[in-house]
Protein backbone atom coordinates (compact mmCIF):
# COMPACT_ATOMS: atom_id res chain seq x y z
CA UNK A 1 0.00 0.00 0.00
CA UNK A 2 1.48 3.50 -0.80
CA UNK A 3 0.19 5.99 1.36
CA UNK A 4 -1.38 6.29 4.68
CA UNK A 5 -4.93 8.49 4.12
CA UNK A 6 -8.51 7.41 4.33
CA UNK A 7 -8.18 5.13 1.39
CA UNK A 8 -4.62 3.75 2.16
CA UNK A 9 -5.87 2.58 5.46
CA UNK A 10 -9.02 1.44 4.85
CA UNK A 11 -7.67 -0.50 1.57
CA UNK A 12 -4.74 -2.25 3.83
CA UNK A 13 -6.88 -3.20 6.62
CA UNK A 14 -9.45 -4.89 4.00
CA UNK A 15 -6.65 -6.46 1.98
CA UNK A 16 -4.67 -7.85 5.75
CA UNK A 17 -8.42 -9.18 6.92
CA UNK A 18 -8.77 -11.07 3.77
CA UNK A 19 -5.97 -12.67 4.11
CA UNK A 20 -3.32 -11.08 2.68
CA UNK A 21 0.36 -9.69 3.81
CA UNK A 22 0.03 -5.91 4.06
CA UNK A 23 3.32 -3.66 4.06
CA UNK A 24 1.81 0.59 4.01
CA UNK A 25 4.72 2.77 3.13
CA UNK A 26 3.89 6.23 3.83
CA UNK A 27 6.12 9.27 2.98
CA UNK A 28 5.58 11.46 6.48
CA UNK A 29 6.17 10.83 10.00
CA UNK A 30 2.56 8.86 10.65
CA UNK A 31 -0.07 7.94 9.04
CA UNK A 32 -3.91 9.90 8.71
CA UNK A 33 -2.19 13.33 9.05
CA UNK A 34 -4.64 14.50 6.66
CA UNK A 35 -7.81 12.90 7.92
CA UNK A 36 -6.75 14.21 11.57
CA UNK A 37 -7.49 17.84 9.82
CA UNK A 38 -10.52 17.50 7.66
CA UNK A 39 -13.58 19.38 8.54
CA UNK A 40 -11.49 21.68 10.61
CA UNK A 41 -11.01 18.93 12.92
CA UNK A 42 -14.28 17.36 13.07
CA UNK A 43 -14.19 15.35 9.95
CA UNK A 44 -17.16 15.00 8.16
CA UNK A 45 -16.42 11.70 6.85
CA UNK A 46 -20.09 10.91 4.64
CA UNK A 47 -23.83 11.94 4.10
CA UNK A 48 -26.76 9.76 4.72
CA UNK A 49 -27.53 10.51 1.21
CA UNK A 50 -29.16 7.25 -0.67
CA UNK A 51 -26.47 6.51 -3.75
CA UNK A 52 -28.55 7.70 -6.69
CA UNK A 53 -28.40 10.94 -4.96
CA UNK A 54 -24.82 10.87 -3.80
CA UNK A 55 -23.08 10.20 -7.35
CA UNK A 56 -25.20 13.34 -8.42
CA UNK A 57 -22.16 15.53 -6.52
CA UNK A 58 -19.68 13.79 -8.56
CA UNK A 59 -20.50 15.24 -11.90
CA UNK A 60 -19.26 13.01 -14.65
CA UNK A 61 -17.44 10.65 -12.12
CA UNK A 62 -20.49 9.73 -10.24
CA UNK A 63 -20.76 6.32 -13.07
CA UNK A 64 -18.26 5.57 -12.24
CA UNK A 65 -17.94 5.10 -8.15
CA UNK A 66 -21.52 3.30 -8.56
CA UNK A 67 -20.07 -0.26 -7.81
CA UNK A 68 -17.91 1.40 -4.93
CA UNK A 69 -20.55 3.29 -3.28
CA UNK A 70 -22.95 0.03 -3.20
CA UNK A 71 -20.44 -2.16 -2.13
CA UNK A 72 -19.23 -0.17 0.75
CA UNK A 73 -21.70 2.82 1.03
CA UNK A 74 -22.48 5.46 3.83
CA UNK A 75 -24.53 2.78 6.33
CA UNK A 76 -21.39 0.09 6.00
CA UNK A 77 -18.97 3.06 6.77
CA UNK A 78 -21.30 4.38 9.71
CA UNK A 79 -21.44 1.12 11.04
CA UNK A 80 -17.63 0.51 10.09
CA UNK A 81 -16.43 3.27 12.81
CA UNK A 82 -19.71 2.25 15.42
CA UNK A 83 -17.53 -1.34 15.82
CA UNK A 84 -14.48 1.14 16.18
CA UNK A 85 -16.04 2.40 19.41
CA UNK A 86 -16.17 6.02 17.34
CA UNK A 87 -20.20 6.96 17.19
CA UNK A 88 -21.53 9.41 14.55
CA UNK A 89 -24.57 11.94 14.61
CA UNK A 90 -26.09 13.43 11.60
CA UNK A 91 -25.79 17.24 11.15
CA UNK A 92 -27.43 19.71 8.70
CA UNK A 93 -27.39 18.71 4.92
CA UNK A 94 -27.11 14.80 6.15
CA UNK A 95 -23.19 15.41 7.34
CA UNK A 96 -21.78 12.69 9.08
CA UNK A 97 -19.36 13.58 12.08
CA UNK A 98 -17.83 11.60 15.00
CA UNK A 99 -19.93 12.54 17.85
CA UNK A 100 -17.19 13.71 19.95
CA UNK A 101 -16.81 15.86 17.04
CA UNK A 102 -12.76 14.99 16.54
CA UNK A 103 -11.23 13.99 13.26
CA UNK A 104 -8.02 12.87 15.61
CA UNK A 105 -9.80 10.30 16.76
CA UNK A 106 -11.35 8.75 13.55
CA UNK A 107 -7.67 9.06 12.45
CA UNK A 108 -6.66 6.81 15.60
CA UNK A 109 -9.28 4.28 15.48
CA UNK A 110 -8.55 3.37 11.66
CA UNK A 111 -4.65 3.16 12.48
CA UNK A 112 -5.80 0.95 15.50
CA UNK A 113 -8.09 -1.17 13.10
CA UNK A 114 -5.29 -1.72 10.31
CA UNK A 115 -2.84 -2.34 12.64
CA UNK A 116 -4.84 -4.72 14.37
CA UNK A 117 -5.83 -6.83 11.14
CA UNK A 118 -1.53 -6.87 10.67
CA UNK A 119 -1.08 -4.49 8.64
CA UNK A 120 3.06 -3.60 8.80
CA UNK A 121 3.02 0.43 8.51
CA UNK A 122 6.52 1.84 7.41
CA UNK A 123 6.84 5.57 8.21
CA UNK A 124 9.33 8.44 6.16
CA UNK A 125 9.13 6.06 3.26
CA UNK A 126 8.60 7.80 -0.03
CA UNK A 127 7.82 5.53 -2.55
CA UNK A 128 10.58 6.60 -5.85
CA UNK A 129 9.54 4.25 -8.53
CA UNK A 130 7.61 0.63 -9.82
CA UNK A 131 8.44 -2.33 -11.12
CA UNK A 132 6.18 -3.43 -14.17
CA UNK A 133 7.14 -6.66 -16.04
CA UNK A 134 5.68 -8.48 -18.41
CA UNK A 135 2.55 -5.67 -17.68
CA UNK A 136 2.50 -6.80 -14.18
CA UNK A 137 3.10 -5.10 -10.81
CA UNK A 138 6.16 -6.72 -9.42
CA UNK A 139 7.15 -4.37 -6.53
CA UNK A 140 8.40 -1.09 -5.79
CA UNK A 141 11.09 1.23 -5.13
CA UNK A 142 12.16 3.39 -2.17
CA UNK A 143 15.47 5.22 -2.42
CA UNK A 144 18.06 2.04 -2.96
CA UNK A 145 15.50 -0.57 -0.81
CA UNK A 146 13.50 -2.94 -2.79
CA UNK A 147 10.00 -4.14 -2.01
CA UNK A 148 8.60 -7.12 -3.82
CA UNK A 149 4.72 -7.23 -4.30
CA UNK A 150 2.25 -9.15 -5.92
CA UNK A 151 -0.18 -6.30 -6.05
CA UNK A 152 0.34 -2.45 -5.03
CA UNK A 153 -2.58 0.38 -4.60
CA UNK A 154 -1.73 3.98 -4.69
CA UNK A 155 -3.72 5.42 -2.74
CA UNK A 156 -1.24 8.87 -2.35
CA UNK A 157 -3.66 11.29 -2.27
CA UNK A 158 -3.90 14.77 -4.64
CA UNK A 159 -2.01 17.95 -4.37
CA UNK A 160 -4.19 19.63 -1.44
CA UNK A 161 -2.53 19.80 1.88
CA UNK A 162 0.97 19.19 0.93
CA UNK A 163 2.45 19.53 4.60
CA UNK A 164 0.26 16.00 5.43
CA UNK A 165 2.52 14.25 2.18
CA UNK A 166 0.02 15.02 -0.52
CA UNK A 167 2.64 16.23 -2.81
CA UNK A 168 1.57 14.74 -6.29
CA UNK A 169 3.14 11.62 -5.75
CA UNK A 170 0.52 9.15 -6.86
CA UNK A 171 -0.14 11.33 -10.10
CA UNK A 172 4.07 10.27 -11.21
CA UNK A 173 3.91 6.92 -9.90
CA UNK A 174 0.73 6.67 -12.57
CA UNK A 175 2.37 8.48 -15.44
CA UNK A 176 5.66 6.11 -15.22
CA UNK A 177 4.26 3.11 -15.85
CA UNK A 178 1.70 4.64 -18.92
CA UNK A 179 -1.44 6.14 -17.10
CA UNK A 180 -3.05 8.97 -18.12
CA UNK A 181 -3.23 12.09 -15.78
CA UNK A 182 -5.46 14.29 -16.01
CA UNK A 183 -4.11 17.73 -15.45
CA UNK A 184 -4.61 18.17 -11.53
CA UNK A 185 -6.29 21.37 -10.41
CA UNK A 186 -7.52 23.01 -7.37
CA UNK A 187 -10.82 22.03 -6.29
CA UNK A 188 -13.36 22.87 -3.17
CA UNK A 189 -10.58 25.68 -2.32
CA UNK A 190 -11.25 29.58 -1.40
CA UNK A 191 -11.00 32.38 -3.97
CA UNK A 192 -9.63 35.54 -4.37
CA UNK A 193 -10.99 38.88 -5.27
CA UNK A 194 -9.76 41.96 -6.73
CA UNK A 195 -7.09 44.29 -4.07
CA UNK A 196 -9.35 47.23 -3.38
CA UNK A 197 -12.90 45.38 -3.65
CA UNK A 198 -15.52 45.41 -0.81
CA UNK A 199 -15.32 41.86 -0.09
CA UNK A 200 -11.68 42.15 1.69
CA UNK A 201 -12.83 44.27 3.49
CA UNK A 202 -14.77 42.01 5.81
CA UNK A 203 -12.41 39.20 6.41
CA UNK A 204 -14.47 36.81 9.31
CA UNK A 205 -17.84 38.06 8.51
CA UNK A 206 -20.14 34.61 7.98
CA UNK A 207 -23.40 34.72 6.12
CA UNK A 208 -25.86 32.08 6.23
CA UNK A 209 -29.06 31.58 4.34
CA UNK A 210 -27.76 32.90 0.92
CA UNK A 211 -27.24 31.98 -2.92
CA UNK A 212 -24.18 32.80 -4.78
CA UNK A 213 -24.70 32.75 -8.64
CA UNK A 214 -21.47 32.10 -10.46
CA UNK A 215 -21.28 33.74 -13.67
CA UNK A 216 -19.15 33.60 -16.76
CA UNK A 217 -19.20 36.12 -19.48
CA UNK A 218 -22.22 37.16 -18.17
CA UNK A 219 -23.85 34.39 -18.18
CA UNK A 220 -25.30 32.35 -15.22
CA UNK A 221 -23.32 28.41 -14.97
CA UNK A 222 -24.03 27.58 -11.07
CA UNK A 223 -25.51 28.77 -8.09
CA UNK A 224 -25.58 27.78 -4.18
CA UNK A 225 -27.08 27.87 -1.11
CA UNK A 226 -26.34 28.18 2.09
CA UNK A 227 -23.09 29.29 4.27
CA UNK A 228 -20.08 31.82 2.94
CA UNK A 229 -17.35 33.54 5.05
CA UNK A 230 -15.68 36.37 4.03
CA UNK A 231 -11.37 36.52 4.32
CA UNK A 232 -8.28 38.85 3.87
CA UNK A 233 -8.20 37.60 0.16
CA UNK A 234 -11.86 37.16 -0.59
CA UNK A 235 -14.21 34.83 -0.30
CA UNK A 236 -14.42 30.84 1.24
CA UNK A 237 -17.37 28.71 2.74
CA UNK A 238 -19.38 26.00 1.40
CA UNK A 239 -21.03 27.44 -1.33
CA UNK A 240 -17.57 29.22 -2.64
CA UNK A 241 -16.01 25.93 -2.67
CA UNK A 242 -18.82 24.46 -4.08
CA UNK A 243 -18.47 26.61 -6.73
CA UNK A 244 -14.45 27.05 -7.33
CA UNK A 245 -14.04 24.18 -9.23
CA UNK A 246 -16.58 25.90 -11.98
CA UNK A 247 -15.32 29.07 -11.56
CA UNK A 248 -11.54 27.80 -12.05
CA UNK A 249 -12.16 26.08 -15.35
CA UNK A 250 -14.17 29.39 -15.97
CA UNK A 251 -11.18 31.91 -15.63
CA UNK A 252 -8.55 28.94 -17.53
CA UNK A 253 -11.19 29.31 -20.46
CA UNK A 254 -10.28 32.77 -20.53
CA UNK A 255 -13.90 34.58 -19.18
CA UNK A 256 -14.76 36.91 -17.12
CA UNK A 257 -15.84 35.59 -13.51
CA UNK A 258 -18.07 36.81 -10.95
CA UNK A 259 -20.16 35.96 -7.66
CA UNK A 260 -23.57 37.38 -7.70
CA UNK A 261 -24.69 37.18 -3.75
CA UNK A 262 -28.64 37.39 -3.46
CA UNK A 263 -29.04 38.23 0.61
CA UNK A 264 -32.51 38.02 0.88
CA UNK A 265 -33.52 34.46 -1.17
CA UNK A 266 -36.88 33.73 0.52
CA UNK A 267 -38.08 37.52 -0.89
CA UNK A 268 -38.51 37.58 -4.67
CA UNK A 269 -38.28 41.24 -6.14
CA UNK A 270 -41.53 41.68 -5.61
CA UNK A 271 -41.40 40.69 -2.19
CA UNK A 272 -38.38 42.70 -1.09
CA UNK A 273 -39.47 45.84 -2.73
CA UNK A 274 -42.62 45.48 -0.51
CA UNK A 275 -40.83 45.02 2.37
CA UNK A 276 -38.45 47.71 1.93
CA UNK A 277 -41.73 50.41 1.31
CA UNK A 278 -42.78 49.18 5.25
CA UNK A 279 -39.95 49.58 6.65
CA UNK A 280 -39.26 52.83 5.14
CA UNK A 281 -42.53 54.10 6.39
CA UNK A 282 -42.49 52.82 9.65
CA UNK A 283 -38.81 54.24 10.32
CA UNK A 284 -39.52 57.70 9.27
CA UNK A 285 -37.80 60.14 10.17
CA UNK A 286 -34.94 58.01 11.15
CA UNK A 287 -32.08 57.29 9.50
CA UNK A 288 -31.80 54.69 6.60
CA UNK A 289 -28.86 52.96 8.03
CA UNK A 290 -30.86 51.85 10.73
CA UNK A 291 -33.79 50.11 7.65
CA UNK A 292 -30.41 48.79 6.38
CA UNK A 293 -29.21 46.95 9.90
CA UNK A 294 -32.58 44.91 10.28
CA UNK A 295 -31.91 43.26 6.61
CA UNK A 296 -27.83 43.12 6.89
CA UNK A 297 -25.11 42.04 9.03
CA UNK A 298 -23.96 45.56 11.00
CA UNK A 299 -20.75 45.21 8.48
CA UNK A 300 -22.46 45.03 5.58
CA UNK A 301 -24.38 48.23 6.09
CA UNK A 302 -21.91 50.74 4.90
CA UNK A 303 -20.93 48.77 2.29
CA UNK A 304 -24.40 48.14 0.81
CA UNK A 305 -25.52 52.01 0.90
CA UNK A 306 -22.21 52.88 -0.56
CA UNK A 307 -22.80 51.02 -3.63
CA UNK A 308 -26.67 52.00 -3.80
CA UNK A 309 -25.28 55.20 -4.08
CA UNK A 310 -27.40 56.63 -0.95
CA UNK A 311 -25.74 58.77 2.28
CA UNK A 312 -26.25 56.71 5.58
CA UNK A 313 -27.45 59.85 7.15
CA UNK A 314 -30.31 60.13 5.06
CA UNK A 315 -33.82 60.05 6.64
CA UNK A 316 -36.04 57.22 5.45
CA UNK A 317 -38.67 59.01 4.25
CA UNK A 318 -36.94 61.04 1.84
CA UNK A 319 -35.40 57.75 0.52
CA UNK A 320 -36.22 58.14 -3.31
CA UNK A 321 -37.93 55.57 -5.92
CA UNK A 322 -34.90 55.10 -7.49
CA UNK A 323 -32.56 54.97 -4.24
CA UNK A 324 -34.71 52.42 -3.26
CA UNK A 325 -34.86 50.25 -6.26
CA UNK A 326 -30.84 50.20 -6.25
CA UNK A 327 -30.85 48.95 -2.60
CA UNK A 328 -33.25 46.50 -3.37
CA UNK A 329 -31.24 45.32 -7.22
CA UNK A 330 -27.79 45.35 -4.67
CA UNK A 331 -29.65 43.13 -2.34
CA UNK A 332 -30.58 40.72 -4.70
CA UNK A 333 -27.57 40.80 -7.18
CA UNK A 334 -24.61 42.14 -4.90
CA UNK A 335 -21.23 41.36 -7.50
CA UNK A 336 -17.79 40.44 -6.56
CA UNK A 337 -15.46 40.16 -9.52
CA UNK A 338 -13.14 36.72 -9.36
CA UNK A 339 -9.68 37.04 -9.56
CA UNK A 340 -8.21 33.44 -8.93
CA UNK A 341 -8.54 30.49 -7.26
CA UNK A 342 -6.19 29.84 -4.40
CA UNK A 343 -3.42 27.70 -4.48
CA UNK A 344 -3.92 23.89 -4.63
CA UNK A 345 -1.91 23.70 -0.99
CA UNK A 346 -4.80 25.42 0.21
CA UNK A 347 -7.56 23.48 -1.45
CA UNK A 348 -10.08 20.77 0.32
CA UNK A 349 -9.93 18.53 -2.83
CA UNK A 350 -7.81 18.30 -5.69
CA UNK A 351 -9.47 17.57 -9.22
CA UNK A 352 -7.91 16.18 -11.53
CA UNK A 353 -6.07 12.84 -11.40
CA UNK A 354 -5.26 9.20 -12.94
CA UNK A 355 -8.10 8.94 -15.94
CA UNK A 356 -10.87 6.69 -14.92
CA UNK A 357 -11.27 5.19 -17.90
CA UNK A 358 -8.19 3.21 -16.95
CA UNK A 359 -9.01 1.92 -14.11
CA UNK A 360 -11.82 -0.86 -13.44
CA UNK A 361 -14.54 0.36 -11.47
CA UNK A 362 -15.34 -2.90 -9.72
CA UNK A 363 -12.11 -3.29 -8.44
CA UNK A 364 -10.04 0.15 -8.85
CA UNK A 365 -7.41 -2.35 -10.71
CA UNK A 366 -5.72 -0.71 -13.55
CA UNK A 367 -6.78 -1.67 -17.00
CA UNK A 368 -2.85 -0.91 -17.69
CA UNK A 369 -1.04 -2.53 -15.02
CA UNK A 370 -2.01 -6.26 -13.42
CA UNK A 371 -1.88 -5.90 -9.24
CA UNK A 372 -1.82 -2.43 -9.37
CA UNK A 373 -5.05 -0.74 -7.78
CA UNK A 374 -6.00 3.00 -7.19
CA UNK A 375 -8.06 4.30 -4.75
CA UNK A 376 -9.05 7.78 -3.06
CA UNK A 377 -8.27 11.18 -4.72
CA UNK A 378 -5.25 10.13 -6.94
CA UNK A 379 -8.64 9.25 -8.89
CA UNK A 380 -9.93 11.42 -11.53
CA UNK A 381 -13.04 11.85 -9.10
CA UNK A 382 -13.96 14.95 -7.16
CA UNK A 383 -17.58 16.29 -5.51
CA UNK A 384 -18.61 19.22 -3.81
CA UNK A 385 -18.66 19.77 0.49
CA UNK A 386 -20.54 17.16 1.95
CA UNK A 387 -18.71 14.74 3.28
CA UNK A 388 -18.79 12.74 -0.14
CA UNK A 389 -15.24 13.13 -1.14
CA UNK A 390 -14.16 11.28 2.04
CA UNK A 391 -16.74 8.37 1.49
CA UNK A 392 -15.26 8.00 -1.77
CA UNK A 393 -11.85 7.58 -0.62
CA UNK A 394 -13.25 4.83 1.89
CA UNK A 395 -15.52 3.04 -0.81
CA UNK A 396 -12.68 3.49 -3.13
CA UNK A 397 -10.27 2.15 -0.58
CA UNK A 398 -12.24 -0.71 0.47
CA UNK A 399 -12.81 -2.20 -3.47
CA UNK A 400 -9.36 -1.70 -4.21
CA UNK A 401 -7.84 -3.96 -0.59
CA UNK A 402 -10.23 -6.33 -1.59
CA UNK A 403 -9.07 -6.69 -5.16
CA UNK A 404 -5.30 -6.66 -4.15
CA UNK A 405 -5.83 -9.29 -1.76
CA UNK A 406 -7.47 -11.32 -3.94
CA UNK A 407 -4.61 -10.74 -6.70
CA UNK A 408 -2.09 -11.85 -4.20
CA UNK A 409 -3.89 -14.94 -2.87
Amino acid sequence: MIGGGPAGLMAAGKAAAAGASVLLLERMDRVGLKLGLTGKGRCNLTNVAPVPEMLQHFGAGGNFLRAALCNFGNRRLIGFFADLGVATAVERGGRVFPEAGSAVELARALKKWAAGTGVEILTSRRVDRLLVDEGRIRGVWVGDDFYRARAAVIATGGLSYPRTGSSGDGYRLAASVGHTVVAPRPALVPLDTPTGHWSRTLPGLALKNVRCRLTAGGRRIADEFGEMIFTHTGVSGPIVLSLSLRAGDALAAGAEVALSLDFKPALDEKKLDLRLLRDLKEAGKRRIAGVVKGLLPRALVPVCLAASGIDPLKRADQVTREERLRLRLWLKGADIPVLELRPAAEAVVTAGGVSRPEINPRSMESRLVRGLFFAGEVIDIDADTGGYNLQAAFSTGYLAGAGAAAACL
